[in-house]
């Protein structure tokens, strides 16, 4: 089914179709991203080795029921010239229209998250039994197949294991951890990858083309990044972007309606953050959140723009994605260069703390200040590798007043030799920042006289001692080898004299 003629048929009926729907793949050609699971069907089908069950597992929005139905569609596939299956539909065939509508009678789809129960099973056993009505073979299509309970599981393990030849299952589902290994050792398991942001902003630049819309790039970069590899994402914020933008998309239309932060003012940010300019980067996360930015938001910006100055300083092939802007590009290679990989670790880590405070603060905008001006004044400290440097490299009688330069930040050094100078020096400041990220400071600690917490008692003799069942005395007891209860109960004495009298012998 071509794209023109889906146009016609959407003018014809006079209802809209969204455009996850309007143009979702009729042929595995179509499929974005799934280059793997083609070519395994492809040379399963041409080599008539096809399999009775498939479970396909992958996130949202990458194509599971999609490639169900087209795999349905392959299985049935029927023309005037061709009466095999195939996964080369160049044409329409007898049932592909109704299979990919999602009507035809050899062709069951059921969403297993409202048909959960054994009886909803039991149906599919039943009609398993019959032969297909018009089509090649009978397919089941089970969405969200975890969703069953473990009563339809087992019942239907002995169908999926030994099918009528007519009979093919079809599952799909986003939590394949909730499957049962004796269903998925039944099956062929594909794992539906997500889409890259540079094959979704081409898509949605195609898509863009036929439906008469002009788009800057910027925008559809925006809209890849936020579909998080989802093309029905993608599909669905591009139509709303559409619907808001009445015309041209924007990337200001896009960030307005997203609620993102403009990608040039978040490097802005983030170079303020490591310059250490408190007062700067507080003016600029105010200005972003009058604007309508979310203060969470802004922060997972931050976060991924330093994944990726992490990312470009291993590996700077990555700065030739498709959906980096120029400056994420640019400027993201010159902060590679720069920033070392400490800083870039402990900031990753003070931003994502600070990302849940935001998020579980009632006061999102104060919590997201906080978490700033840590790490603004986070980025002035030395790591612990650079302070051990100093005080190493400082000579043993720097500190003493004789000369040398004063510390930084007018402190004078305190005269116990360099390593006390040095951290009497960076302790003094540099205050301790409660509630932030893990720092790491000198401070020298204070030498406390060793207090005694238990007062000793002189040793005192005691003539008893005792070691499992057996009863020791001291070598000038007479029952230095009494056993217990043997010796020591031989006599019709009770226990509480024998040990007086042993005692009073003893003294």
């Amino acid at each position: 089914m071509t794209e023109a003629g889906t146009k016609a048929s959407d003018r014809a009926g006079g209802a809209y179709r969204v455009l996850a729907r309007k143009y979702r793949p009729s042929d595995f050609t179509g499929l974005i991203g799934q280059e793997p699971m083609v070519r395994t069907l492809t040379n399963a089908f041409n080599a008539g080795r096809i399999a009775q069950a498939w479970m396909l597992t992958g996130v949202r929005g990458v194509g599971k029921t999609t490639t169900a139905r087209i795999l349905a569609r392959a299985l049935n596939y029927k023309t005037d010239s061709l009466d095999r299956p195939t996964v080369e539909l160049t044409s329409e065939g007898e049932h592909c229209r109704a299979i990919l509508e999602g009507r035809h009678v050899d062709v069951v789809e059921m969403d297993a998250a409202s048909h959960t129960g054994i009886d909803d099973i039991r149906d599919i056993i039943d009609q398993a039994r019959y032969a297909p009505v018009s089509a090649r073979y009978k397919v089941f299509i089970i969405d969200e197949v975890h969703m069953l309970s473990n009563q339809a599981f087992n019942g239907l393990l002995k169908t999926l294991e030994e099918p009528p030849p007519h009979v093919k299952f079809i599952f799909a589902t986003t939590e394949i951890r909730k499957v049962p290994i004796t269903i998925l050792s039944r099956c062929q398991r594909f794992d539906l990858r997500r889409i890259d942001a540079a094959m979704i902003k081409a898509d949605l630049a195609r898509i863009g083309g036929l439906e008469g819309v002009e788009a800057e790039d910027e925008a559809l970069a925006m809209i890849a990044r936020a579909s998080e590899g989802s093309m029905r994402d993608a599909q669905s914020i591009f139509d709303q972007a559409i619907a808001h933008s009445s015309g041209k998309v924007t990337a200001q239309t896009v960030r307005d309606m997203l609620g993102l932060a403009d990608r040039s003012r978040i490097i802005g940010l983030f170079e303020d953050l490591m310059k250490g300019d408190v007062a700067a980067a507080l003016a600029e996360f105010r200005a972003q959140y009058d604007v309508g930015a979310d203060p969470a938001t802004v922060l997972n910006d931050l976060a991924e723009f330093n994944h990726l100055v992490t990312r470009l300083r291993f590996v700077p092939e990555a700065a030739e994605d498709a959906a980096l802007s120029e400056d994420e590009r640019t400027r993201g290679l010159e902060f590679s260069k720069t920033l070392s990989v400490r800083v870039l670790s402990r900031t990753w880590q003070m931003l994502l703390k600070g990302i849940q405070e935001v998020q579980s603060s009632g006061r999102p905008m104060a919590a997201g200040e906080m978490v700033l001006i840590r790490i603004a004044h986070a980025a002035s400290l030395p790591t612990l590798d650079e302070a051990l440097k100093r005080l190493d490299d400082m000579p043993a009688g720097a500190g003493n007043g004789q000369g040398q330069p004063p510390a930084p930040g007018g402190v004078s050094p305190s005269g116990n030799g360099g390593r006390g100078a040095m951290a009497s020096a960076v302790a003094t400041q540099h205050a301790p920042v409660s509630g932030g990220g893990q720092t790491m400071r000198l401070v020298q600690p204070k030498q406390r006289p060793w207090r005694s917490s238990r007062r000793w008692l002189p040793k005192r003799r005691c003539p008893i001692r005792f070691r499992s069942n057996r009863l020791r005395t001291s070598p000038d007891s007479p029952m230095r080898s009494a056993t217990w209860p043997s010796r020591f109960f031989s006599s019709g004495v009770s226990a509480l004299s024998r040990l007086s009298r042993v005692a009073s012998t003893s003294a």
